[in-house]
């Protein structure tokens, strides 16, 4: 007879074991398939560009965010964190993919950075030991709408480890309602089907606000479409948001 359940790790633990293995693209054991997704550097995804978010160029360039330290999550081939770096912000940056962070420490040595330090593993697995607050700014590109709805547990609880108090919280992540990109089920349905996440879920503005309600709004609003030859990376489909911790 199982019943071992007495903690609220136990719990989504469960959870995350509803989904089958091959779905998991969140724990350590997603590596494996974020590696294939990285394989092949001459795929033309959006993101392999060596180009920043236009909205953290944006805030940069305004002032809005300013120096410090900094965590960029689901870090990729590193290029939000070398662009932080290269701006005086002394930066963490990790992702699951061994793939994905060797492809960012080459970016690293090519240019010549030297304030980034890139981690492989679990960011919940991680914060405490290998990253620790606080944080001036943590940078999410792509990393929340592959979390399971029970995760955003693990990733408000990691904010709130982490972020420096009037710390900034920035946010790229798959629009509702933009052309297919990202589900729109119900939290409740994934559970009922348990197959996976497919690309991702995508969000609607009021679901975000709800979800990080207990930081303050700065800025939310469609991620900007960039031309090719554009210095910096956007893509209408996503949202990006700024949250400000009290």
């Amino acid at each position: 007879m199982d019943r071992n359940i007495r903690t609220v790790d136990d719990v989504l633990a469960l959870l995350d074991g509803l989904f089958a293995p091959e779905a998991d693209r969140w724990t350590g054991r997603g590596a494996e398939w974020w590696d294939g997704f990285y394989a092949d550097r001459s795929r033309p995804v959006p993101f392999f560009v060596a180009k920043p978010d236009e909205n953290l160029v944006s805030c940069v360039e305004r002032g809005v965010i300013s120096g410090g330290r900094a965590l960029d999550l689901g870090c990729g081939p590193g290029r939000n964190a070398l662009y932080l770096a290269e701006r005086g912000f002394e930066v963490d940056a990790v992702d699951l993919s061994p793939a994905a962070v060797g492809w960012a420490r080459e970016r690293a040595r090519e240019a010549g950075a030297d304030g980034v330090r890139f981690h492989c593993g679990d960011v919940f697995a991680l914060a405490g030991t290998e990253l620790t607050g606080p944080y001036d700014l943590v940078h999410d590109s792509g990393c929340f709408h592959h979390l399971p709805p029970h995760r955003r547990i693990s990733y408000l609880a990691l904010l709130d480890d982490v972020l420096a108090p009037g710390g900034l919280f920035s946010l790229t992540c798959f629009a509702a309602g933009a052309d297919g990109m990202g589900s729109e089920l119900s939290d409740t349905d994934f559970y009922r089907e348990a197959k996976g996440l497919g690309g991702g879920l995508a969000y609607a503005p009021e679901s975000l606000r709800e979800i990080f309600s207990g930081l303050t709004e700065v800025e939310l609003r469609r991620m900007r479409g960039e031309p090719e030859e554009s210095a910096c990376f956007g893509e209408s489909f996503l949202w990006t948001a700024l949250f400000q911790r009290a």
